[in-house]
């Protein structure tokens, strides 16, 4: 097999696997969007009151959602990140992201996560309380930019695919 088929073999996997890890991305967008859009809003209106949501036999708990979410789009990633390896530009652009979406991820596990299952875990009252109504709301505006954040990121590696710069496999 000529080097010219090899390189591009291997480019075509990467292209495939940063293709897949990408289109994970948006998919997670599109969740973080809707429950940024429908279901924050509501939980967030009025608490304790408006915690109904999180309350009685249906209520929604996003926990196990967001793991199984985060963890497949974050081992596509991976998986991405290894094909993609032995190109340096995309490596070096990949590695940079991988930070941003870490950190992100991180300030998500430190902050979103405790407080909204704080939230989940108070009782619900038929009234609305001052302190809590202004924590849920910095919460919501504080999640407007994480999912800002997270899409920003996501373009960044559809930014790659776009590009479709073919470079030399280094060895």
């Amino acid at each position: 097999m000529s080097q010219n088929m090899k390189t591009s073999t291997k480019y075509y996997k990467a292209n495939l696997w940063l293709f897949i890890a990408t289109a994970a991305y948006f998919l997670m967008n599109g969740a973080q969007l809707w429950e940024t859009a429908i279901m924050v809003p509501a939980w967030t209106a009025a608490p304790p009151e408006s915690l109904l949501f999180f309350k009685g036999t249906y209520g929604l708990d996003f926990k196990n959602f967001w793991i199984i979410v985060h963890s497949s789009h974050e081992m596509f990633l991976l998986i991405a990140l290894i094909f993609n390896w032995r190109f340096k530009k995309r490596r070096n652009f990949m590695l940079l992201l991988l930070v941003a979406h870490i950190s992100v991820r991180v300030w998500t596990l430190l902050y979103f996560a405790p407080i909204i299952m704080e939230f989940q875990a108070m009782n619900v009252k038929p009234m609305t309380d001052p302190v809590l109504l202004e924590k849920a709301a910095q919460w919501r505006n504080l999640n407007y930019l994480r999912v800002a954040l997270f899409f920003l990121i996501n373009m960044g590696f559809a930014q790659l695919l776009w590009s479709n710069q073919k470079e030399t496999v280094n060895a």
